[in-house]
């Protein structure tokens, strides 16, 4: 069969890595967008702890795809993938003229709008997870690594939109000669989270129009996934690579023979072993950056202006797809390698905890040696984690390369 042209096939990576991008571009948007938003809304300080407990609960997206899978098989799988943008693209645009909505809740003052959109755009994030992967399941596996390259621009773009926009601060004017010093002045951010909110549901808008390209482009998929990839889109003669990797979603037969438990009882309770370290790192990894910082961030770090914690959230966002691009190319495998990243980020983490702890007064509040120690952690601490999770993913017998953005961390 004919190779396709090579204007087809650029056009195709395109609109994989536009199709990827809208995975978890909401949810990476909301936290780089805290430390603009955390000074008008009630729940201050706290609003990350909430956050954190909301993006967990997005997880019962899955558990709807479940039931949808369940109760309607073989109806496809682009409606879920439609419902998923669909949400993500409705909730980021209500942000933007609602996020500053507050409501009494047991007589308190609360964000409900914000709050509740948030979930919402939880539940859909997480739910992607489960939807976009299969669709590309019948496609070859190049288009595999452009679709985690969109999930790493999921992150990266929101962070670079945060710095573009800056964060405001407050500047008192110097105090004339035996005279009374006038009003601070009040220096905001270059456009406001309704316009950041905006620019990011058009950015979602544009994942959604990428999606519905590739279904114009690409041939009809299988209503199941044969684990083949799609006619017409063969890329390059079968060589080496295409030995390895010949179905990065779905083992071929003879890895599924290859695996099966050999004769030797030890050999197979070694596998074993090694399996459940990997799973212990990864959840641990996963609690530390998926649950534990993120919830204290704005303790630690807001002490020390707001300009250091929007620039702790925002490199620490990018810090993670950097190091997921970094460990598709140079992975590490051993168990010494995996737990030595590890401990790397549980000691920059346990720092970061000691500072939430001395909250609101930690060591060197009002000196700059002290908000350059607590932006240097920000960074390193998700890398750590994400090199560890990318790990145990290129040590399955499927591999399907390095954790999506969203999945490896959320600070």
């Amino acid at each position: 069969m004919a190779a396709p042209p090579l204007s087809r096939l650029v056009l195709t990576h395109l609109l994989v890595a536009l199709f990827g991008m809208g995975s978890w571009a909401a949810i990476n948007g909301i936290w780089v967008e805290l430390p603009v938003v955390v000074k008008d809304l009630p729940e201050g300080w706290s609003l990350p702890s909430y956050l954190s407990v909301l993006v967990a609960l997005g997880n019962l997206g899955l558990l709807a795809v479940t039931l949808w899978r369940r109760l309607a098989p073989g109806k496809g799988q682009q409606a879920p993938i439609q419902v998923v943008q669909v949400l993500s693209v409705v909730g980021t645009a209500l942000l933007a003229p609602l996020w500053q909505q507050v409501a009494p809740v047991a007589g308190q003052d609360h964000s409900v709008a914000f709050l509740t959109l948030t979930l919402l755009l939880a539940l859909a994030c997480c739910a992607s997870n489960v939807t976009f992967l299969p669709f590309l399941s019948h496609l070859p596996p190049a288009f595999l690594r452009s679709f985690f390259l969109g999930q790493g621009l999921s992150a990266l773009l929101p962070c670079v939109l945060a710095l573009a926009q800056g964060v405001g601060r407050l500047e008192c004017p110097p105090a004339p000669i035996n005279g009374t010093p006038g009003p601070p002045h009040n220096f905001p951010e270059r456009f406001p989270a309704s316009t950041f909110f905006w620019i990011l549901a058009a950015l979602l808008v544009t994942s959604a129009a990428a999606f519905q390209g590739l279904l114009l482009l690409l041939p009809s998929p299988p209503s199941t996934p044969t684990g083949g990839p799609g006619p017409g889109l063969q890329v390059g003669a079968p060589g080496v690579e295409d030995e390895e990797e010949a179905s990065p979603l779905q083992e071929p037969p003879f890895q599924v023979a290859a695996s099966t438990p050999g004769p030797d009882p030890e050999a197979h309770r070694l596998r074993s072993a090694r399996s459940a370290c990997l799973l212990g790192l990864l959840a641990a990894t996963s609690a530390l950056s998926n649950g534990v910082l993120p919830a204290v961030q704005s303790f630690s770090c807001l002490p020390y202006g707001r300009l250091a914690y929007h620039l702790a959230a925002v490199l620490g966002s990018a810090a993670n797809p950097l190091a997921c691009f970094l460990a598709m190319g140079v992975l590490c495998r051993s168990l010494a390698g995996l737990g030595g990243l590890s401990l790397l980020g549980v000691l920059f983490g346990a720092y970061l905890m000691a500072l939430a702890i001395l909250s609101p007064c930690p060591p060197l509040v009002g000196t700059p040696a002290g908000a350059v120690l607590v932006e240097f952690p920000g960074p390193l601490t998700p890398a750590g984690p994400s090199g560890t999770q990318a790990g145990p993913s290129s040590a399955a017998p499927s591999r399907l390369g390095p954790p999506g953005p969203r999945e490896s961390t959320v600070v």
